[in-house]
């Protein structure tokens, strides 16, 4: 079976999510909140029947990906392709203290795809890296759906771009929840949006 749907799962809650901190390629950890957070998913998720779990190589994402890949035996690959979006100087930083050293460019990062932080990386570059891993997906005949376990800055960058939006419109998609979800599925020559930021409630 060639590949025929996408599900793009978020990490859980993390240290640096619960104090108000950008992460990007900084290693966090998830709180007990994440933990259980990537528990109760797994029910709704394994209704997908994913052959196959594809992890960012950032710890917050593998121990995400590994709650579920343990409890439904399932197997688990990493790709430093899915890590998060490099924030530059701004990793590790509160919205606040990146208002102060860097007044009104937050909100300019927030509506132009193109722009990157200082030292950083944009959404079409971040999604340009990520796609590669769906490319070698296509054409490798891994099974009818894969899940990838990434963070929310990447999956919107991701889907943005699997679904051809014309780059002006990206930020259009908004934020993805922790441990929520985008389906995605492939007819027609395309990918087709199935749902967005899907999550359980609780």
């Amino acid at each position: 079976m060639r590949l025929g749907r996408l599900v793009l799962w978020r990490h859980g809650e993390t240290d640096f999510n619960a104090a108000g901190r950008m992460q990007g390629h900084l290693d966090s950890a998830l709180t007990e909140v994440g933990w259980n957070q990537a528990r109760f998913a797994v029910p709704a998720l394994a209704r997908f029947e994913p052959g196959l779990v594809i992890s960012s190589d950032l710890r917050r994402a593998m121990d995400t990906a590994t709650v579920l890949t343990e409890t439904i035996g399932v197997p688990l690959r990493v790709d430093k392709r899915l890590r998060e979006t490099h924030l530059g100087e701004w990793q590790g930083m509160t919205g606040a203290e990146v208002d102060a050293g860097w007044p009104g460019d937050r909100d300019r990062w927030r509506v132009d795809a193109t722009w990157a932080p200082p030292g950083g990386e944009s959404r079409i570059e971040v999604a340009e890296r990520a796609a590669g891993v769906v490319d070698d997906l296509r054409a490798g005949e891994p099974g009818e759906t894969v899940l990838l376990a990434a963070h929310g800055g990447l999956i919107t960058a991701l889907t943005a771009h699997l679904l051809a939006l014309p780059v002006p419109a990206w930020p259009q998609l908004g934020g993805i929840k922790n441990c929520h979800w985008v389906e995605l599925a492939w007819r027609d020559g395309s990918w087709r949006l199935h749902a967005y930021n899907t999550g359980m409630p609780g």
